[in-house]
């Protein structure tokens, strides 16, 4: 039996919706921010979206969605690589928490997919970690321009769609979940200088296009 407590896919992607609406526009109500909803969350949480976006400082998540406490459960790396530690934190926010709906974040001017590029073009890669975080971004930029598909823009929208797909094929979790109807997931693009969130994929809201999130 489904708690009533918690929305369906398409319903918390409508909170969402409703929150960068009011961030682009300059008017955040900022929910569940005070003392009574600390109080409320501190026996327990029951988050309304697992929230996997790139850790980029300007990407604050309950900022830019205008959404408070006990609310997004929130994953953030490096360009929104995937790794064994991203898919047990989305796992956990799906199978544990029950979250109806699971977010891939990305954004203009992202310096992972600039690092990836870069790399193409001169040979070289970064030493260190962060090799790694630019060698998971590479087989996204390669896609996008065997695909035609080389601005900017095309290589994030590349980037994020790939990264959603990912989570699926490698977590048999979250795959069952979606195909049985209850998650969603969603691929959004954000852009720094409006704050405004377009979507550019989706799995398992069926009646969600393409196109942005705030008019």
């Amino acid at each position: 039996m489904t708690d009533p407590q918690i929305p369906t896919p398409r319903e918390a992607f409508e909170l969402l919706l409703a929150g960068n609406q009011r961030f682009v526009s300059g008017s955040p109500e900022h929910p569940n921010q005070d003392a009574t909803r600390r109080a409320e969350t501190a026996p327990s949480q029951q988050p309304f979206a697992v929230l996997f976006g790139c850790s980029d400082s300007r990407l604050a998540a309950e900022i830019i969605f205008d959404r408070g406490l006990g609310d997004l459960f929130v994953v953030r790396t490096a360009g929104h690589v995937v790794g064994a530690e991203v898919l047990g934190s989305v796992e956990f926010g799906v199978s544990v928490l029950d979250a109806p709906l699971v977010v891939v974040l990305g954004h203009d001017s992202c310096g992972a997919i600039a690092a990836a590029n870069s790399a193409l073009e001169d040979g070289q890669t970064p030493g260190g970690f962060l090799r790694d975080v630019v060698e998971r971004v590479t087989p996204s930029v390669l896609a996008a321009r065997a695909a035609g598909r080389d601005t900017a823009d095309e290589i994030l929208a590349e980037h994020i769609e790939h990264t959603v797909d990912l989570l699926l094929e490698r977590s048999h979790v979250l795959a069952e979940r979606v195909a049985a109807g209850r998650v969603g997931v969603v691929g959004l693009s954000y852009r720094l200088a409006d704050g405004s969130a377009h979507l550019v994929a989706s799995r398992g809201l069926d009646e969600a296009r393409p196109g942005p999130l705030a008019s």
